[in-house]
């Protein structure tokens, strides 16, 4: 599985910036807010988190 570091740093940065909350992502997405910050602590690694992490910084167009 690739590395997410960088992505997810970006992420919660982006999130911090702009008042969104872990659990605005989970209702956005339809997850539980502690899956999200799990994926994005990197606490959990698997396929359905490093989807999300693509979603979220396609979605938000992060760079």
């Amino acid at each position: 599985m690739p590395e997410t570091l960088s992505a997810r740093d970006k992420i919660v940065k982006y999130l911090g910036e702009n008042d969104i909350s872990f659990a605005d992502i989970a209702t956005m997405y339809g997850l539980a807010k502690q899956d999200v910050g799990d994926y994005l602590s990197g606490r959990k690694k698997n396929p359905a988190g490093n989807k999300l992490i693509i979603r979220i910084i396609s979605d938000f167009k992060i760079r």
